[in-house]
């Protein structure tokens, strides 16, 4: 019987992408990255550090790593922050040094951050990023998503809904939009981008010597 078992893929060097999602509060970029984390191996969740308040259960060193105000501001002041933003009087910012790492590894980082943290990634590391938007269906279902997660009081509620319609107005700055009205149909979206911008010839740093090693054996 001739064995039909398909040939391993080579193993080509690759350089790591920093894939960013972001949406307004409560579209959902949240449940997509942890969607993507739990079903892609390959893939890590880049730690943010944050002044706010840990939400119920949120894990410190997992969810967030969270500090005082002077202590952010002191790494902000340092260099040691690859973004940063204040969102809703806190500050969110990701720390440089093991973003970096990751990428030169062949690791994807995945970040879940709002249109200031993007801007500024792109401008630092813009052959690395991939920008994903996600929208929400309607208004309407965005307060819905809101009001029943029940992690707010009404007035950070309305206040978030205030803010929606400029956050949406920077969706031309992203590479990719997606419409969550359907969860399953959002994670694979959402996989499939990951997919193929991993394929970039740009990122496979081993593909030139993967192919002069094939022309020199035919």
């Amino acid at each position: 019987m001739t064995d039909t078992k398909p040939a391993a893929r080579p193993a080509i060097a690759r350089r790591g992408l920093l894939y960013i999602l972001s949406s307004p509060s409560g579209a959902g970029k949240t449940t997509l990255a942890r969607r993507l984390l739990a079903e892609d191996p390959n893939i890590t969740m880049s730690v943010s550090v944050t002044t706010r308040k840990p939400r119920p259960g949120e894990i410190d060193g997992k969810d967030y790593v969270f500090v005082d105000h002077a202590s952010f501001e002191g790494m902000r002041d340092e260099g040691a922050l690859l973004e940063w933003a204040r969102v809703f009087d806190n500050y969110y910012g990701t720390p440089a040094a093991p973003v970096a790492a990751a990428i030169e590894a062949g690791k994807d980082v995945l970040f879940d951050i709002d249109w200031q943290g993007a801007q500024q990634l792109s401008e630092k590391m813009p052959g690395d990023v991939v920008r994903v938007f996600v929208m929400p269906p309607s208004g309407r279902v965005l307060e819905e998503r809101l009001r029943t997660r029940a992690q707010d009081p009404p007035d950070v509620v309305a206040r978030r809904m205030a803010e929606a319609a400029g956050e949406i107005s920077h969706w031309p700055e992203y590479d990719y939009v997606i419409v969550n009205a359907d969860v399953e149909e959002s994670v694979r979206s959402v996989s499939a981008i990951l997919a193929a911008e991993r394929l970039k010839r740009g990122r496979l740093l081993g593909l030139s010597s993967f192919v002069r090693d094939m022309q020199n054996s035919l």
